[in-house]
């Protein structure tokens, strides 16, 4: 799917439609100091089995691509819920 650079949409900040800046969201890294990540890491250790089974086969041949609005007269950004894709294209749109 092609989605523009570029988008008119509702910012809450400014409390109107303005013109935002489209990229695709991508996760950050997992803090190892974080609580759940602990916790997590403390019931994988031993020699017990694991916290989760491990899947025998993939159900999903997708993921849900999230897109992340930037507002480009206040920098206030959001994000659009995902939608499943195989393939997610940015691209400049000429009028």
């Amino acid at each position: 799917m092609k989605v523009p650079k570029v988008i008119r949409t509702y910012c809450p900040r400014c409390r109107k439609h303005t013109e935002h800046s489209v990229s695709i969201y991508k996760h950050g890294k997992r803090r190892t100091l974080a609580e759940g990540q602990r916790r997590y890491l403390r019931k994988q250790e031993g020699y017990g089995s694991k916290r989760k089974p491990e899947q025998k086969r993939f159900a999903k041949i997708t993921k849900k691509q999230v897109l992340k609005l930037k507002c480009r007269v206040c920098g206030y950004i959001q994000h659009r819920r995902g939608i499943r894709l195989k393939k997610l294209e940015l691209v400049e749109v000429r009028l």
